[in-house]
This record gives C-alpha cells, sequence and structure tokens, in this order.
C-alpha cells in the first residue's frame, strides 16, 4: 500500500496534513504525482472559514472532495502533476486535475486533463480559474466594441479580464481597491481604476469582487437596461442592495454565473471536458504568469491557508511546491 499526505480543513479555522493510504491504480486508472496545487483564494478561504451555508453543501462539493462542510473537509481543485501509472497515452504526461492538495492520488483517466506543450506546470494551476472565466464570458456574451468593467481584480476577475481583451475593439477596465493592482492590470493589458474613479456607462460589467460595495458599484457604472453578471460567492455573507436606486429606475439586469454547469449558451455543443480543455489552452499565453504572485512547500500549507484566509493582501493565486512530498 502506498501513501501519500493531504491537507484537510479539521474544523473552520484550523487545518493539517495528514498520512493517508493510497492504494495501487487497477487497470485503466492513472497513478497522478502532484508538483503543484493553486489555493483558490476566496472559495477556499470561505470553506477554511466554515462559511459554506448549509443549504450549499452539496451543490459546493469538489470533484474529489472527502468529508463534509464545515469539517474534517479535504478540499480543493487546483492540481497539477506527472501520470506515474496509466494507459500509454498518459503515461509521464502533465496533466491538470480537479483533485484537492495532495501529493499522490489515484483516479479515472477521465479526471485528468493533459497541459498543453508551452504551458508550465505552475502556470497550469490556473486552469480552474481560467474556466470558470470561460463560463463567464460564455454567459455574459461580450460584443465586439463593447466597454466593459470588472468589478474586483482577483483571481477570476483578472482572468476574466484578460480573456475579454482579446474580443477585437473591446475595451477592458479592472476596477479594484487596491492600488498595486494597476501594475497586474498593465501586465494584463488592459485598464485600471479604483472605484471613485471607476468609468460610467459600460455596456457590460462583471462583478467578482465578493463584496457588497462591490455590486453596488456595478449597478451604477452599467448602462441603463444594461446587464451585471455577478460572478462572486458570498459564502453566508447577506448582501443589502439598494434596489430603489439604478437598479430599478434604470431597469437593470442582474445575473449570476457559475462554473458549476456550462452556461446554457454552450451547454448543448460543449461539455465540461470541452471547456476544461479550451482553458488549458489558453493558458499558453504567459501574461496570466501575473497571476501567481507566491510559492510555499507543501510542509506550510496550514499556515499559508489560515493566513490567506484572514488576509490576502496583495496575493492572487498562491502556489504549493509538492516536488519534494
Amino acid at each position: 500500500m502506498l501513501e501519500a499526505t493531504a491537507f484537510w480543513v479539521v474544523e473552520p479555522g484550523v487545518g493539517a496534513l495528514r498520512s493517508e493510504p493510497l492504494r495501487e491504480p487497477r487497470d485503466g486508472e492513472v497513478l497522478v504525482r502532484t508538483l503543484h496545487t493553486g489555493v483558490s483564494r476566496g472559495t477556499e478561504a470561505t470553506v477554511f472559514a466554515g462559511r459554506v451555508p448549509p443549504s450549499q453543501h452539496n451543490r459546493m462539493r469538489a470533484p474529489f472532495q472527502e468529508g463534509d462542510f464545515p469539517g474534517p473537509v479535504k478540499y480543493g481543485y487546483l492540481n497539477v502533476g506527472v501520470v506515474e501509472q496509466g494507459p500509454p497515452e498518459l503515461a509521464g504526461r502533465t496533466v491538470f486535475t480537479l483533485f484537492p492538495h495532495q501529493s499522490a492520488f489515484v483516479v479515472p483517466p477521465a479526471a485528468v486533463f493533459p497541459v498543453p506543450e508551452g504551458v508550465p506546470a505552475e502556470r497550469a494551476v490556473l486552469a480552474g480559474a481560467v474556466e470558470t472565466a470561460v463560463n463567464v464570458l460564455w454567459d455574459a456574451a461580450p460584443l465586439l466594441g463593447d466597454r466593459i468593467a470588472v468589478i474586483g481584480a482577483g483571481m477570476i476577475g483578472c482572468c476574466v479580464a484578460r480573456l475579454a481583451r482579446g474580443i477585437p475593439g473591446v475595451e477592458v477596465t479592472l476596477v479594484d481597491v487596491d492600488p498595486s493592482r494597476r501594475e497586474v492590470a498593465e501586465r494584463l493589458g488592459v485598464g485600471f481604476a479604483e472605484p471613485d474613479s471607476a468609468p460610467h456607462d459600460r455596456d457590460l460589467v462583471i462583478h467578482t469582487s465578493g463584496s457588497e460595495a462591490g455590486l453596488r458599484l456595478a449597478l451604477e457604472t452599467v448602462v441603463t437596461e444594461g446587464e451585471v453578471i455577478e460572478a462572486s460567492w458570498f459564502g453566508d455573507r447577506p448582501v443589502t442592495l439598494t434596489l430603489g436606486e439604478d437598479f430599478h429606475s434604470r431597469r437593470l439586469t442582474l445575473r449570476s454565473s457559475q462554473v458549476g454547469e456550462v452556461s446554457p449558451r454552450r451547454r448543448d455543443r460543449r461539455s465540461r471536458a470541452d471547456r476544461m480543455a479550451l482553458a488549458l489552452d489558453l493558458l499558453r499565453d504567459p501574461a496570466f504568469d501575473a497571476l501567481l504572485t507566491g510559492s510555499s512547500s507543501w510542509r506550510e500549507l496550514p499556515e499559508v491557508l489560515a493566513r490567506l484566509a484572514a488576509d490576502p493582501g496583495r496575493e492572487l493565486c498562491h502556489s504549493i511546491d509538492w516536488s519534494d512530498a
């Protein structure tokens, strides 16, 4: 019997590394040795803090989650590793898997996605964020020449902004309370504004900040009869909106986007596997390296998750190095 090391949220606010048995792969399965995992700052901070609403416990399960919210639970979904055992077409390949923070694991071959040539393994941990951004833009359906604001320059917002800028004639502005995000926006090739100077009359506003103030700003800055796409996850935090102002008088639409299902605009002809393959291919773009803002050894993971949950600071995607696990 093999052995692996995995990160568990033992209880809200407390994480630990645990050793657990790892069975040999059966015929047709793959054994993956992890190289890097990524911390999905917003979602994993909510899980770490025990703030997943009870009504969402089933909906928010990760594909290979063990345990239940609020804990003990093994959670995560940004994993890049190398196939050590498996079918010939996968053996030795670097792959992305929606698997938690764990040094090695066994899964069916359909669960792993080969990382394209030209995409470094550490950058590939962003595949989950880029996949979310693809779904957001399928939901939002921006048009040529649109003026777009993305409110919230976190990992998802930055991925949305970078992809949207590739549409001809589109003007993209990232809006964030942190002025240091201007440098990230410049590396992504998009505009930047702090909330007080956010541009108005945007044809489309995508909100990713996870803050009540950000959502209010989205409603203020979209055009009359325009649409705001809400791509944040607030967990169990309530939000108060002044619906008697812009929302009502200017006939606005507020619509959610969530990555659990393929956007209805593409669901009849794109599978989740298609969406993930597209996300990995889009990661050939080296501009996404601007989102890799920190790295730590797997040995430090309990402290890293606690710190990011308490105060993420300027972090976007913090990667965990498992190469010596």
